[in-house]
């Protein structure tokens, strides 16, 4: 079988379809290139000295790891001086970051989660990194944070990094989505799933069971329905999968299908959630609904939402296009 480079994936889909202009190619092939050199370091753990938390704490009140800070700089470094992009967010600074006055400006905007599921580095289970590309809005000047605010669907391309037992990296630029497997001998990235998709119909399920006294009443009426297995409402038996990473969680999602859910519940009813809208949950729709699937805050399409701050929180209903239909429909009612 012909290997096909991410490179010459990137190239062949400019050629076929005009989606990736010479900027953005080399935005992604850096990104990707950052997610290789953070995959190096998960990848020597205790022996690079990496483990452990730093002793500090993110924007969002969160114990920050090593690595968090390790991968933040990684990505930062790696994207200043290309020339292609306006300015970064990242879930680990408060404020934007804008590319220094001794870089080119160019007309991306990428935002990033350096390092997902960082409760999984110390017990080396699978993290990764997730990043979404925006256009920089007509006549912009000097990048604001306003100008990150933009709703999903105005992604031009978003991706996640696993770095599991392979390091994959899964692609989209609006026309399907790709997986790229990392050849550690050869530090190239071979494309080895193209137009992945999700199946409409699941029978597995991904939420933090723990915190069921909480939840509202539609997201206990669909888990409890589903839990009811084949003599109940469902008529099926149903599994349960909880990873606490995002990444590896939608990643199987995208392979054998599922729903993913993180809602919001009654400990903090005046949050909206838990997870980030701009750097986990519209990267995550963006390829989710590029693969067939669904993504919801429960009322609405996650790529309608129009934030209105960098850190906006919200919560996560994708995977499996009917079961997100469901329990979308228990929350409308």
């Amino acid at each position: 079988m012909k290997r096909v480079s991410l490179t010459q994936y990137l190239v062949e889909e400019q050629r076929l379809n005009n989606s990736i202009p010479a900027e953005l190619r080399l935005l992604i092939e850096v990104v990707a290139r950052a997610c290789k050199t953070i995959s190096h370091a998960v990848g020597k753990g205790a022996l690079g000295e990496v483990l452990g938390t730093a002793g500090s704490e993110n924007i969002q009140g969160e114990v920050q790891k090593k690595l968090d800070i390790l991968s933040n700089e990684i990505l930062l470094e790696a994207n200043e001086w290309g020339g292609h992009l306006a300015a970064m967010a990242s879930e680990e600074m408060e404020s934007i970051h804008p590319i220094p006055n001794r870089y080119p400006q160019g007309e991306y905007m990428l935002l990033f989660d350096p390092l997902d599921g960082s409760s999984n580095i110390d017990v080396n289970v699978s993290i990764g990194t997730i990043f979404s590309v925006l256009k920089a809005p007509d006549g912009m000047g000097k990048p604001t944070e306003q100008d990150f605010l933009q709703p999903g669907s105005k992604q031009v391309a978003a991706g996640y990094a696993v770095y599991g037992p392979q390091t994959v990296l899964v692609l989209t630029t609006g026309n399907g989505v790709n997986c790229f497997t990392l050849d550690r001998e050869m530090g190239s990235w071979v494309l080895t799933q193209r137009n992945m998709q999700i199946p409409a119909d699941t029978k597995e399920f991904a939420i933090n069971a723990s915190n069921t006294r909480h939840w509202y009443p539609p997201v206990t009426r669909y888990v409890d329905e589903m839990l009811a297995g084949g003599t109940g409402p469902r008529g099926k038996e149903f599994n349960m999968r909880w990873i606490a990473s995002m990444v590896a969680d939608v990643h199987r999602i995208l392979n054998r299908g599922g729903i993913f859910m993180y809602p919001a519940d009654k400990r903090e009813p005046d949050k909206a959630g838990k997870l980030r809208l701009m750097y986990e949950a519209n990267p995550m729709s963006f390829i989710v609904e590029q693969a067939g699937g669904a993504s919801t805050d429960g009322k609405r399409r996650m790529l309608d939402i129009q934030p209105e701050k960098l850190h906006q929180r919200v919560a996560v209903f994708l995977g499996s296009k009917n079961e997100v239909e469901r329990v979308t429909q228990y929350h409308q009612e």
